[in-house]
């Protein structure tokens, strides 16, 4: 099976299901289908095929859902970029990519205009959401032009599950993204484990205000389909009320989220007021969720089961923890997922017993293909499987594990982000947790300093809650009574935000950029 393949299963069993709610519309499973083979249709016309890369640059959208579906259709592969891209790392992705065709929107001309124009591979560019009267660059069409087109494609017959389905551009230590390049044996795999734990059914309504343009979002969107469930579509969580209503307005069961959502969706007073009880799963990726957010959204949702998870853009996913093990382990992980092997290897790659720490390894189908034409970063990171047969491979993740005896994982950081201070190795994330513990923080983010005595001391980076108030000794008085000396922050630093990645993600590279004159929160105490 393919990843379209499910698609077109779920249409011929429940065509009239509602697919998607987008803004104030809804589509039908036939609907969507429709439009995928009118896109796939102008596509394929316009030179597209089997192999073929074709750009997606759009706000989560319905035409976000149909490219993704009509590139597919074709054989071909599609490459997501989120909407707030910057035209220097379009033309990138563009050329690096040799992409045939870019699915976009008008209002983000500022962007792909001048990226179109200095492509040589580019064939044909789908502007959605034209306004009347403008007119395009050469190469470019609009996208209603698609739905009048008369050729329609229906299911390929030329990709095989071993072909490439979609390439995922993630940050690179080059300064350049790096391509993921995903097959549908990949993918299929990753969303069916994934399923499988998770035990989402076909009367689950997920809504997603994760871009679609990462694979956090783009699975919900495999995942509803592949079920026939319907799927709640939001640009973003900017306006977090406006969001929460729209949950109960639409009974959500589902809601995918990262810890900067959840910060924002427990401060809203008006929570306890919305009838939330629709909520079933609740689930956290991307960054760990401090214990204390943990224990705040078990109460906020006592009806809602919180799965916390662990995975990366090179597999998907990795681990999760059962609900019931939260008030066990709540700083845990969780255990590999169905479908696949991992284990800590030490430097030299050897396995390590359980109650170790080392680098996490992976090993299963949907562990990716390799970088885009990076064969020299594939082979560091793709390495022989030392139990497995000519040409198997396991993935060397880069992050930093633990495990007590019975196997749970727990984070401890990545390979280049331990600070080492006064001759012992200190974890960011614990630091960051016991703070997150104190009533009034909304973020925080730990680093490491230049010191004159030290040569490294630790930092803290803190935003409050709005209206709350804290001062530096309060923060270090609460991690002296939580950490070990060596652990505790020198210096605090409180900031009205953090640098964060287009995934929402804190921006560890850019923590030296917050300096002291961004302190705009007021500091209580003296």
């Amino acid at each position: 099976m393919l990843l379209h393949h499910f698609f077109a299963e779920t249409v011929a069993k429940f065509p009239d299901r509602i697919a998607l709610v987008c803004d104030e519309q809804r589509y039908r499973y036939s609907e969507l289908d429709a439009e995928i083979a009118r896109v796939a249709g102008l596509l394929k016309a316009r030179g597209v095929t089997h192999g073929d890369r074709v750009i997606i640059f759009l706000d989560n959208s319905v035409e976000f859902a149909v490219s993704v579906f009509a590139v597919l259709r074709l054989g071909a592969v599609f490459v997501p970029i989120n909407p707030l891209t910057r035209q220097e790392k379009l033309t990138y992705v563009l050329n690096d990519s040799r992409a045939r065709a870019l699915v976009t929107q008008f209002s983000l001309r500022g962007a792909w205009q001048a990226a179109v124009e200095s492509s040589s591979s580019l064939e044909i560019c789908l502007v959605s959401n034209m306004p009347e009267g403008h007119v395009l660059p050469d190469r470019c069409i609009n996208y209603s032009t698609a739905l009048d087109n008369d050729q329609i494609v229906s299911l390929d017959s030329i990709a095989t599950e071993h072909d490439l389905a979609s390439i995922l551009y993630t940050s690179g230590t080059t300064g350049h993204p790096k391509g993921v390049m995903l097959t549908h044996r990949n993918m299929v795999s990753a969303l069916e484990s994934v399923m499988t734990y998770l035990q989402l059914r076909r009367q689950d309504v997920i809504m997603c205000v994760l871009p679609l343009a990462f694979g956090y979002g783009l699975y919900h969107l495999f995942m509803a389909t592949r079920l026939g469930a319907t799927l709640v579509l939001e640009m973003s969580f900017a306006f977090p009320l406006k969001i929460a209503q729209r949950m109960t307005e639409e009974k959500v069961s589902v809601f995918p989220g990262v810890p900067t959502i959840y910060a924002q969706l427990l401060s809203l007073k008006e929570v306890p007021n919305l009838d939330l009880s629709s909520l079933r799963i609740l689930t956290n990726a991307a960054a760990a969720l401090p214990e204390e957010h943990i224990r705040q959204l078990r109460r906020a949702f006592p009806g809602a089961m919180l799965y916390s998870m662990y995975g990366l853009t090179e597999c998907k996913r990795v681990s999760y923890l059962p609900p019931d093990q939260l008030d066990i382990r709540p700083s845990s992980i969780g255990r590999g997922m169905p479908n696949q092997e991992l284990w800590l290897a030490d430097e030299e790659g050897r396995r390590l017993p359980n109650g170790s720490i080392g680098e996490l390894v992976v090993k299963g189908p949907h562990v990716m293909k390799g970088y885009w034409e990076q064969p020299g970063l594939t082979a560091e990171r793709l390495r022989p499987d030392p139990d497995g047969g000519e040409g198997a491979v396991v993935l060397h993740t880069g992050d930093i594990f633990r495990t007590d005896n019975e196997g749970w994982l727990y984070f401890v950081a990545r390979k280049d982000n331990i600070i080492k201070t006064r001759g012992e190795k200190v974890s960011p994330r614990e630091v960051e947790n016991a703070i997150y513990a104190l009533p009034g923080v909304l973020e925080v983010a730990v680093t490491g300093m230049q010191d004159p005595i030290l040569g490294t001391a630790i930092r803290a980076l803190v935003v409050l809650k709005p209206g709350e108030v804290l001062s530096e000794r309060e923060v270090i008085r609460h991690c002296h009574a939580r950490l070990e000396s060596f652990m505790v922050p020198k210096a605090v630093e409180f900031v009205n935000e953090l640098p964060k990645t287009e995934s929402g993600k804190i921006k560890t590279s850019q923590l030296h950029q917050v300096i002291a004159s961004d302190k705009t929160q007021t500091k209580g105490g003296p």
